[in-house]
């Protein structure tokens, strides 16, 4: 059946990558003519293409609706008017001595993390890192990185996993950089060190305004829970706002609050020039033109700066409980969380799936106060502003998950069992290494990726992706956002088997697609899912986003090559 998958997959891939196999000819017209066949507008993209004296050699928006690869010159870094001397004395001008770091363990610690297996090349690391105050700030670095085309990469917690924020870009001129330098020529942006204030907390409207520096985990324990509410998206325990909205992260409270393109009313945004902008108002909402808030969300940093967010809050639950049932096949659990949908039934907030594997490896790791059924197994939050209300929840879970063939269901009835509950859900990381080491050595790799398809998938592409791994010679373990259908797989395997284990990974993908489904749910695309994005919504539909990009961001410099290619040269997935 896979084989089957992978076959419509490929035929997808061949035919989105088919315009790319041939290289159009390119002629610059004259201005007549452009006026002529394209009007005004191609006139003036013309007289840019010209007037900027670079030695451009096609026009920025050639006539259509998008951007094809092939229609692009390879991008310039580093204006060859200048240098990086010239760079650093100006950003001195506008950046005082002990907001920019050119410090090796400065410029490590914004090249990788240690969550990701996608490690930067000795090349790949920024040239310097800058903390910005504010806004005004922001926009002042923009313009001179607008200048210079210098690359510029946003960074908040540094927590993504799929290369968000590896510094791709490098003087190609050997002689134009020093040994010191290592070739680099990007600037990071942290916000960790003054953008990270909740500005406002405006209880009566249910929403707040933040910088992106600000951690989500601590905007609802030191601000919102005090006072009944909470930030919806819960991604991983560091992860900052800034960073949630390039990945439109989501985590295991969004089957009820959403991903953060729905908990953004609107943001700040210092485009690639300099140029500030305010996506929209405040009210919940609007009628009023593009949805310019939802295009910059998910856009990992590629066309704009965000330094202010707008969110919404929500009331907390009252009173709240956890379940957990036990299946004996992935099929029925699944059928479980199909029921519950078709019902709809109010106040479940979370709906997490952990499988046998990962079961097996929790009771292994001896992390959590109890051992468990090494089954698949389903895990509620459950919440509501009445008891009585919470009760029905209840009742309807005990009843439908009976219908669904359940081994047990269980429901905590005091604080403590509650977190004796969730601790299988927080252990799962952890107890996947404590088991892959007890597998396969102390230097076990772990690789954490995610995918989403439709609920009614869900359980057959779980045990396509399982069945693989376990025929490679590999161990994986599931835990997944299942309300939604999103799920991770954690793949363990070490060197010798490391190439298996890749291609695993990547048929997790193509099988993600074959299913109408995504090659991530939550962790974004950066440089590793690049090649499974242009998979999944093919050439055109990439080539629309290469057009936004262009006209936002003509010269490249904003997170260079996430998301999709922008230079032709560019020989990488």
């Amino acid at each position: 059946m896979f084989k089957t998958y992978q076959r419509q997959a490929l035929r997808c891939m061949s035919s989105a990558y088919r315009a790319h196999a041939k290289k159009s000819r390119s002629t610059l017209y004259t201005g007549a003519a452009i006026v002529g066949t394209g009007g005004v507008a191609g006139y003036l993209g013309y007289l840019y293409a010209s007037a900027s004296g670079k030695g451009d050699s096609k026009v920025l928006f050639p006539l259509g609706s998008k951007t094809k690869l092939q229609d692009l010159d390879s991008p310039v870094y580093l204006d060859p008017e200048f240098d990086l001397a010239q760079f650093r004395e100006r950003l001195g001008q506008i950046v005082r001595e002990q907001d920019i770091s050119f410090k090796k363990t400065d410029i490590d610690d914004h090249s990788f993390n240690n969550y990701t297996l996608h490690k930067p090349k000795d090349n790949e690391r920024p040239y310097v890192i800058v903390f910005p105050q504010d806004t005004d700030h922001v926009s002042e670095i923009m313009k001179l990185c607008y200048e210079f085309k210098v690359p510029v990469i946003p960074f908040a917690g540094g927590t993504s996993i799929e290369g968000q924020f590896v510094s791709t870009r490098n003087i190609k001129d050997s002689a134009a950089a020093s040994e010191e330098q290592n070739n680099t020529v990007t600037l990071v942006l942290d916000f960790n060190k003054y953008m990270n204030k909740v500005i406002k907390i405006n209880v009566d409207d249910l929403d707040c305004v933040v910088q992106p520096g600000v951690v989500a985990k601590q905007l609802n324990d030191e601000h919102l829970n005090q006072l009944g509410l909470m930030f919806g998206p819960d991604g991983a325990p560091g992860c900052e706002i800034g960073g949630q909205i390039g990945t439109s992260c989501s985590g295991t409270n969004a089957y009820r609050y959403g991903t953060m393109k729905e908990n953004v009313v609107n943001m700040t945004v210092v485009l690639a020039d300099g140029t500030i902008i305010k996506t929209r108002q405040r009210p919940k909402k609007s009628s009023n033109g593009y949805n310019l808030t939802g295009l910059f969300i998910g856009s990992e940093g590629t066309l704009g700066v965000v330094t202010e967010a707008t969110v919404k809050l929500h009331v907390k639950p009252i009173y709240e409980t956890i379940s957990i049932v036990s299946f004996e096949d992935l099929s029925k659990a699944s059928h479980l969380v199909q029921l519950l949908t078709k019902k709809g039934i109010l106040g479940i907030n979370a709906i997490e799936l952990l499988d046998g594997n990962m079961m097996k490896a929790i009771n292994f790791s001896g992390q959590t106060s109890r051992k468990w059924k090494e089954q698949p197994t389903l895990l509620f939050k459950l919440g509501s502003h009445n008891k009585k209300i919470l009760k029905e929840v209840v009742n309807d879970i005990k009843k439908l998950s009976k219908d669904a063939q359940c081994t047990s269901c269980e429901f905590a009835e005091t604080h403590e069992q509650q977190e004796e509950l969730w601790s299988a859900r927080k252990a799962i990381f952890w107890s996947s290494i404590d088991y892959g080491r007890h597998l396969f050595g102390p230097d076990v790799k772990i690789w954490s990726t995610d995918i989403a398809v439709p609920v009614s998938k869900l359980a057959s592409v779980i045990d396509e992706t399982l069945e693989e791994v376990t025929s490679s010679g590999l161990y994986g373990t599931i835990v997944g956002h299942v309300g939604d259908g999103n799920f991770h797989c954690l793949v363990m395997y070490n060197d010798t088997n490391e190439k298996k284990a890749l291609e695993v990974i990547d048929n997790m993908n193509i099988r993600a697609i074959a299913n109408e489904g995504t090659c991530s749910g939550e962790h974004g695309i950066g440089t590793s899912k690049r090649k499974f994005l242009a998979l999944e919504l093919g050439d055109d539909t990439i080539s629309v986003m290469r057009r936004i990009k262009m006209a936002l961001d003509p010269s490249r410099i904003l997170n260079p090559d996430k998301l999709f290619k922008i230079d032709p040269s560019d020989k990488n997935d």
